[in-house]
């Protein structure tokens, strides 16, 4: 088992799901007060991620953050690091690659909401933050676990945009799905089936937890009906 791959991988997905759920939050916060036409049109672009083949979303992030971009070359005179074929690199990478999986379930949790319960909450008294803090957050907490499980898995399994980003450099861009094909490479197949196993065993769990959470009966709203 390639331990250091792992936990590489394991920091990787931390970061990208502790960034992309509370930001997904405030874009679905941001989107329910813009038109339909707004709404879609961002819901669309979000979507995007989830259907373009790893070597073209791979390529037009590594254009992006390559120094020959404005914000690659801004970074690299700022920082004297290059964001391609580095951490940071297939960090930015893999927020973009999960927004889909993170901020789609919570944007549909807070769909799922009844209009006639904000509604309420005006004639209450309370604001916007009041009831975007004890009305909707815990009537949405299914979408926002299942967006923070669903990112957490697929940034720990992603293969081909970080391959492309961040390359195969021990230490610093080597995750374990990259370890796992070089295992594949050098025909050591024991320690690929390990790491594949593991794999297998986390990508099942999340399902598994996934759908626990979804089927269970949210209890503030069935004290509200």
């Amino acid at each position: 088992m390639d331990w250091e791959s792992l936990r590489l991988s394991i920091e990787l997905a931390l970061l990208t799901a502790l960034f992309l759920i509370p930001s997904g939050i405030f874009i679905t916060y941001w989107l329910q007060r813009q038109s339909s036409l707004v709404n879609q049109s961002f819901q669309v672009l979000f979507t995007l991620p989830l259907v373009l083949p790893p070597t073209v979303l791979g390529y037009y992030i590594l254009v992006g953050l390559g120094r020959g971009s404005w914000l690659g070359n801004y970074f690299y005179q700022l920082t004297h690091v290059s964001l391609v074929f580095s951490f940071t690199g297939i960090w930015l990478a893999s927020l973009l690659f999960n927004i889909p999986f993170a901020w789609l379930p919570i944007i549909r949790a807070f769909e799922s909401i009844p209009q006639d319960l904000k509604d309420a909450s005006k004639t209450c008294g309370l604001s916007t933050w009041h009831t975007l803090l004890k009305i909707e957050l815990p009537l949405a907490w299914k979408g926002i676990l299942t967006g923070l499980i669903m990112t957490f898995t697929h940034t720990l399994g992603e293969f081909g945009v970080v391959l492309m980003v961040g390359g195969n450099i021990p230490n610093q861009t080597r995750t374990i799905s990259i370890a796992i094909y070089d295992q594949m490479q050098t025909l050591h197949m024991d320690e690929a089936g390990a790491m594949a196993l593991m794999l297998l065993f986390v990508s099942f769990l999340t399902i598994l937890l996934t759908q626990f959470f979804l089927h269970r009966p949210n209890h503030i709203q069935r004290q509200v009906t």
